[in-house]
């Protein structure tokens, strides 16, 4: 069943990539940015982590600077060996970044525990799941960082009726997109 699962999530990965790239719209971070601050603004002070774009992901790079201008402490995450989860280092817009695994990057400052994540996607559902790369980084720091608030980061073509989900796959807790915010469990965005 486990292998089942994986032949189809990659046959899906391959779909969803290539979909993706075909969305990409250079006004579209900015939108998903005003439309998640208009509606669900990240709590005073929670400490954010966020992602460095790559890959034809929507940019989420204005969001994190008006995050930081409202006095956020920011994280980007170092992607470690295979299996262990990601670790995120304080950021600040301006600083440099170093090449990682699979063509992120990330900073060279202190750890940070997120309150509030912002997680990378290929697709994603009405009922919290989403697809990822494959290799579990997110699913086991989701799981390590549980009360922290799960926020996956896309474009709203990017919603699937189902994503192919097993046992090890973590929930979000809501999707924001350049149209609007969906709160995981409702009908209507938000």
């Amino acid at each position: 069943m486990q292998l089942e699962l994986r032949a189809v999530k990659s046959a899906f990965r391959t779909t969803c990539r290539a979909r993706r790239a075909a969305m990409v719209h250079p006004d579209a971070g900015k939108r998903l940015a005003a439309t998640l601050m208009a509606k669900l603004p990240p709590p005073p002070s929670a400490v954010i982590g966020g992602f460095w774009p790559i890959d034809n992901e929507i940019d989420v790079r204005v969001l994190l600077e008006m995050l930081h201008a409202r006095g956020h402490p920011l994280a980007l995450p170092e992607t470690p060996a295979r299996g262990e989860s990601l670790i995120f280092r304080a950021w600040w817009p301006g600083d440099e970044l170093v090449a990682g695994r699979f063509g992120t990057w990330h900073p060279t400052g202190p750890i940070l525990q997120p309150d509030f994540i912002l997680v990378p996607l290929l697709a994603f559902d009405r009922a919290g799941n989403r697809l990822g790369y494959g290799a579990g980084y997110y699913d086991r720091t989701l799981s390590a960082l549980a009360e922290a608030y799960h926020l996956g980061c896309g474009y709203a073509a990017q919603e699937v009726p189902a994503v192919p989900a097993g046992p090890h796959d973590r929930k979000l807790h809501a999707v924001a997109t350049e149209a609007g915010v969906v709160k995981i469990g409702k009908q209507d965005e938000v």
